[in-house]
Order: structure tokens, then C-alpha cells, then sequence
């Protein structure tokens, strides 16, 4: 059987780079997708290089693919580097995401366009792009990280509460579209998780979160990874449409 090919956008980090190594383990290609920050990209190339030698799947091949993904033609791009360089895309994974936070009130027009473009339009434009492939191969997962911000909204946040809503959305009619053609198409909807986007914040208000969640604990990047590599596996071939939260009870 043909090794297969992992998009993972927004990997240069956080998140993004603990499921591009995760599935590196897991024995994919990997495609890593960033937008701005080509040593950082490198980082995740390298650390999943060795955690695939580590689990014993060392003929994998890693690449990066530079790319805005709130641009079509850069979402074009992405997807005809993994066609090129692999033939074939099995496992999309939209994770790359900004913020621009304030409160509805104060925020601007651009603050608001920019994150729903990159977090709502970016998604869907992978989306179109790789459906022919994983229909050509009557095989696709897509995985999208939402947010439980999506769920339960969060103050100052209206824009990326409106993207991971409406994410959760596509989400449910994409696999709605996608179920008789062997393609999935699944949702994570993350908490309070420890990454560069969450490091700037007070400690006080990192305390605040932490009692707030019932396990006691911010989750880490790994606690999102492992779920994904499950979505991605062919044992999830029976789950779509889903709505998984990892938040460690945050929004029950």
C-alpha cells in the first residue's frame, strides 16, 4: 500500500507541529504548511524527521509548503506541492488559526475580516482543493480544529468565536457531502491549551483558567495531537460529522 500524505497547515508551531509529529510517528508524509516563520517550519521538519525514526517509520519524507491560507491561490499552491512531491493527499488537517481580540464595541472592520478570513474561508478553501484527490482515492480524512470558544463563546473574542462556529458548521455539512465517497470529515474543538498564543497572557488570568477547568489542568499540544492521529487512522472510518471536545471538561 502506498505511504500516506498529511497537510497539516499552520505547523510551525503550537498545535500544528504536535500533530504534523504525531502522524510523522504514525508513518504519513508530511506536508507542513506556514505562512511566515521558515525557520520555525524547519523546527517541525526536523522534530518529526526524529519522532518517525524513533517509532521506527524512518522512509518517511517531510516537506514545507509557505502559504496564506486566507488566500485561494496560496491554498492552490499547498495542495499541488503535496500532489507533485507525493501523488496524493489523504489526511488534511486545518489547523492554522490567528486572533485579533477586542471587544465588540472596539473592534475594527479589519480586525474582524482578518480572522474570519483566515480561520473560516481558509479552511474551506483546503477543503475544495483536496476533495478530487480523496475522491480519486475514495479515501480522505479532514480534520478541522474548531474551538470551544465556537461552542460557548468567550468575551472579546467575537470574530475567532464566529469563525470556530461557523467551522463547526462546514464541518457538519462537508461530511454531510462527503459520506458515500469514503472521505470523513471531523472536527476538535480544543480548550485552554498551553501554546505561544497562550503564553503572553497574565499569570493570574492562567490561574483563573486552570480552576475553571474540572481536570485541573491547561491541556497541552499533545493532548490534541493524539485525538487527531485517531481521526486520521482508518479505525475512525465510522466517525463524521463529529464534534470532539478537548478541553478537559471546560464546556460541559
Amino acid at each position: 500500500m502506498e505511504r500516506k500524505t498529511a497537510i497539516v497547515t499552520g505547523a510551525s508551531r503550537g498545535i500544528g507541529r504536535a500533530i504534523a509529529c504525531e502522524l510523522a510517528k504514525e508513518g504519513m508524509n508530511i506536508v507542513i504548511n506556514y505562512a511566515s516563520s521558515e525557520d520555525a517550519a524547519k523546527k517541525t521538519l526536523e522534530e518529526c524527521r526524529r519522532e518517525a525514526i524513533e517509532s521506527g517509520n524512518d522512509e518517511i519524507k517531510v516537506i514545507l509548503a509557505k502559504g496564506d491560507i486566507s488566500k485561494v491561490v496560496d491554498c492552490e499552491n499547498i495542495c499541488k506541492t503535496a500532489l507533485e512531491e507525493f501523488g496524493r493527499i489523504d489526511v488534511l488537517v486545518n489547523n492554522a488559526g490567528i486572533t485579533r481580540d477586542s471587544l465588540a464595541m472596539r473592534m475594527s472592520d479589519e480586525d474582524f475580516d482578518i480572522v474570519v478570513k483566515t480561520n473560516l474561508y481558509g479552511p474551506f478553501y483546503m477543503m475544495r482543493q483536496v476533495t478530487r484527490p480523496m475522491m480519486k482515492q475514495k479515501f480522505g480524512r479532514i480534520i478541522n480544529i474548531s474551538s470551544v470558544t465556537g461552542l460557548i463563546g468567550n468575551a472579546g473574542q467575537i470574530n475567532y468565536a464566529a469563525a470556530k462556529a461557523g467551522l463547526i458548521g462546514m464541518t457538519k455539512t462537508f461530511a454531510r457531502e462527503m459520506a458515500t465517497r469514503g472521505i470523513t470529515v471531523n472536527a476538535v474543538a480544543p480548550g485552554f491549551v498551553d501554546t505561544d498564543m497562550t503564553s503572553a497572557l497574565p499569570k493570574d488570568v492562567e490561574k483563573s483558567m486552570e480552576t475553571a477547568i474540572p481536570v485541573k489542568r491547561i491541556g497541552t499540544p499533545n493532548d490534541i495531537a493524539k485525538a487527531v492521529s485517531f481521526l486520521a487512522s482508518d479505525g475512525a472510518g465510522y466517525i463524521t460529522g463529529e464534534v470532539l471536545r478537548i478541553d478537559g471538561g471546560l464546556a460541559i
